[in-house]
């Protein structure tokens, strides 16, 4: 704790934003014998829980449905009559959901003593934060805020959706164009694929999902195409126009497409404007996000900030581990004796077929280990032998020559997510390749291959 007076401030540790690292500092520090309070504006839980992963995952299972209704005639089920799709059902659905987990957010903290306090916070001094007309003194602020989508801006950009808003459409695109090329926009785009929309995927670069494994990206591109979706690379949108029928997009490339709604899947940016951190001074990187010590001190050291207002991967585990890293070396009497490590993080998009990365491409690998060895395997999964689709799935290995370390791990099929949660232990560990060989597999699975491939693919 500080050598400050305890009571000079209303609180010990005042928190901005109850997203998922906002809430888990703000209630480990409670546990730790300080004075919190949280100030949300918006929704408890966050980006995550209302408008991002959990949402996205709960309408990727619907998606998942139109294969497995087609799949299961190879294993003699008998559908009377055509499945049908019902947007409400699905939206509203998950509205009761996303009250559901709001509630738990709220009990969480007040189970915690942590005070919530209502409405959108503004950093006035190093040690003071107003929320409308009250001011709070507080020994540390933490600005755990989150990211906001942002649109390009091009004639007619006002007519796209965001991420925010494209769970509660009131009705069902049947047409959907989404532009931008990472997690986010490849997700969307095989989610209303596979709800039923006539589906565009529009980006701008040569290939989708940037900074992932080549033959990851590669692999899913193939496999989206092959489930419908329709990909426009080197293509961007140059403008969007309301027509009779619905907004007409025209590409760099002269087409013109007629569809229900674009989505405007193109980043993410800090959502810091208003905060009054700009006056107080805090530096910030040329992305905009705010630069942080190993403390999650900003060059204000009173105010601290984490999770995907500084720029780190922005994933809501990562909040999470960095909210407890700083409690660690705010509030704890023995605090880490190491900055966070973010190597080795798995990663999940749920595109369909899902993809699960773990450690390094293969393309950093050879650029850091120089000499390496690729193993993969690209297989028609048991499943389909009789269900008749044409899903394949991929799984890589990449191995560090010189020590045998494996390095990395990537996956592209049915709940890879759920696989390299798994193999991600393996790789934070530092196994060997000799070490997956050792184990032995669970058969039959699609999983064992991680530990059956013996030939290097590669070199």
């Amino acid at each position: 704790m500080s050598d400050i007076e305890p009571n000079a401030y209303d609180w010990d540790l005042f928190v901005i934003g109850a997203g998922s690292g906002g809430v888990r500092a703000a209630r480990t520090a409670a546990a730790s014998g300080a004075r919190v309070a949280v100030a949300e504006d918006r929704y408890l839980g966050g980006t995550c829980v209302n408008v991002g992963c959990v949402p996205k995952k709960l309408y990727s299972y619907a998606a998942h449905f139109h294969d497995a209704f087609e799949d299961a005639e190879g294993f003699g089920w008998r559908q009377t009559r055509p499945p049908s799709f019902d947007w409400p059902t699905l939206r509203d659905n998950k509205i009761g959901e996303i009250k559901r987990l709001n509630g738990i957010y709220s009990r969480l903290l007040e189970g915690a003593g942590v005070r919530l306090i209502n409405g959108r916070a503004r950093v006035v001094d190093a040690h003071h934060v107003a929320v409308g007309d009250e001011v709070y003194s507080a020994e540390k602020i933490l600005v755990a805020v989150g990211g906001w989508p942002w649109i390009p801006d091009f004639p007619g950009s006002e007519l796209a959706l965001s991420s925010n808003e494209v769970f509660d459409l009131a009705s069902f695109p049947e047409r959907f164009l989404v532009l931008g090329g990472g997690y986010i926009a490849v997700e969307f785009a095989s989610i209303f694929n596979g709800l039923g929309s006539d589906t565009h995927l529009v980006y701008r670069g040569e290939l989708f999902l940037r900074g992932f494994d080549r033959e990851v990206r590669e692999f899913t591109r193939d496999q989206m195409a092959e489930k419908g979706v329709r990909l426009r690379f080197e293509t961007n949108v140059e403008r969007i126009d309301k027509g009779e029928n619905g907004l007409l997009v025209t590409l760099t490339d002269g087409q013109i497409l007629e569809v229900d709604a674009v989505l405007s899947a193109t980043g993410r940016r800090p959502h810091l404007e208003g905060l009054g951190l700009d006056a107080l001074g805090v530096e910030r990187d040329a992305g905009g996000y705010l630069r942080v010590n190993d403390r999650f001190e900003t060059s204000t050291p009173s105010v601290l900030a984490l999770g995907d207002v500084i720029g780190g991967p922005e994933l809501t585990p990562v909040a999470l581990a960095e909210a407890m890293h700083l409690v660690r070396c705010h509030y704890e009497d023995t605090p880490p004796s190491a900055a966070l490590d973010y190597r080795n993080i798995a990663t999940a998009v749920f595109c369909h077929p899902n993809i699960g990365t773990v450690g390094l491409s293969e393309e950093q690998a050879r650029e850091q280990h120089g000499e390496i060895r690729v193993y993969s395997a690209e297989f028609r999964p048991m499943k389909h032998t009789l269900s008749g689709s044409s899903e394949r799935c991929l799984m890589k290995l990449i191995v560090d020559d010189a020590s045998d370390v494996v390095v990395g791990a990537h996956m592209v099929g049915e709940e890879a997510g759920e696989v390299i949660q798994g193999i991600a232990i393996a790789v934070k560990a530092g196994l060997t390749k000799a070490d997956f060989d050792a184990t032995v597999g669970i058969h039959p699975t699609g999983a064992e291959e991680f530990v059956t491939m013996r030939t290097p693919t590669r070199r």
